[in-house]
């Protein structure tokens, strides 16, 4: 397993303190750095990492460079090295630059809350349309992270070829590639998706209303699906063990018939443009003439 060290930045926001538990919030309901940092650990478990230090981090004033301050990072970098650490997540989104600095100080891979949500999704996608929205969402999260990280990507590339003409760097080359992946992909999708919609519209026309469960990531939704239905959907103690969603008939006591939809669940802070790996998802809520919304009474954010 990957040893990982887990940062929770606790950022003061618009005059509050840092510690403010109102600046992030699910719902209406205030979360603790503690809760926040709990959850950080469970995203971390899902992808089997070992977290070997964890820590709550305030911060007056984000810096642009390293969004910590110098002595913080001096500190990090000592307890990475001391626990040989290979990972350092810091659980809140990071700029290309920080991103990169903080990778340069600590001597370890930075993965952010956005990165760190990506190779979740990566590994739970199933379906042909999860697969490429999530490679959809990574692409378009390395374009903004290429960075001149070897001598080669320095070097001006001439003459022809497919990778560009005269006086193009391999940064730019690069990026042209992806975002030609990007186009590619989106077009893929727009297939899929209509596909679906014609799945969708016939199923429209049987007689059976649509009841979908919805709820936070890991309050137990897949196992109430499994239960109604039978089915042997992924039901796991982890953060989004379900990404796809799925779709069963059931026969209720007085013989009703439905179909039943167990979907990916949600999570606070998700970065806007990860929002489209929800589509699938969103839609199933949309369409549906019924939603359940399964909460875990054990949560103290609840």
């Amino acid at each position: 397993m990957v040893r990982a060290v887990i940062v929770e930045p606790v950022i003061a926001r618009h005059g509050r303190p840092a510690d403010d538990t109102h600046a992030t919030s699910r719902g209406s309901h205030p979360r603790s750095p503690e809760a926040r940092l709990e959850e950080a650990v469970g995203l971390a478990l899902a992808i089997d990492l070992e977290p070997v230090h964890t820590e709550i981090v305030q911060i007056a004033a984000p810096k642009p460079a390293t969004l910590m301050g110098s002595g913080k990072v001096a500190a990090l970098a000592d307890i990475v090295a001391g626990h040989e650490a290979e990972l350092v997540i810091v659980d809140q989104a990071l700029s290309p630059v920080q991103q990169r600095n903080l990778e340069s100080a600590l001597k370890a891979k930075v993965l952010d809350r956005t990165g760190l949500i990506l190779e979740i999704f990566g590994r739970r996608a199933r379906t042909k349309e999860g697969v490429l929205q999530v490679d959809l969402a990574h692409l378009e999260y390395q374009r903004g992270r290429l960075v001149r990280s070897w001598t080669h990507l320095e070097r001006q590339r001439g003459g022809g070829g497919f990778m560009g003409g005269p006086g193009e760097t391999q940064i730019e080359a690069d990026r042209r590639l992806l975002q030609e992946k990007i186009i590619r992909l989106k077009r893929e999708l727009e297939t899929v998706r209509r596909t679906r919609d014609l799945h969708r519209a016939k199923r429209q026309k049987v007689p059976y209303p649509v009841v979908a469960i919805v709820g936070y990531t890991n309050a137990g939704k897949s196992t109430l699906f499994n239960r109604l239905t039978g089915a042997s959907v992924l039901a796991e103690d982890l953060l989004f063990a379900t990404l796809d969603p799925t779709l069963r008939r059931l026969v209720l006591p007085l013989g009703t018939e439905i179909i039943l939809s167990d979907t990916v669940g949600f999570i606070s802070d998700l970065p806007t443009h990860l929002v489209a790996a929800f589509r699938a998802t969103l839609e199933e809520v949309v369409e549906a003439d019924l939603v359940i919304h399964l909460r875990d009474i054990s949560d103290p954010d609840t």
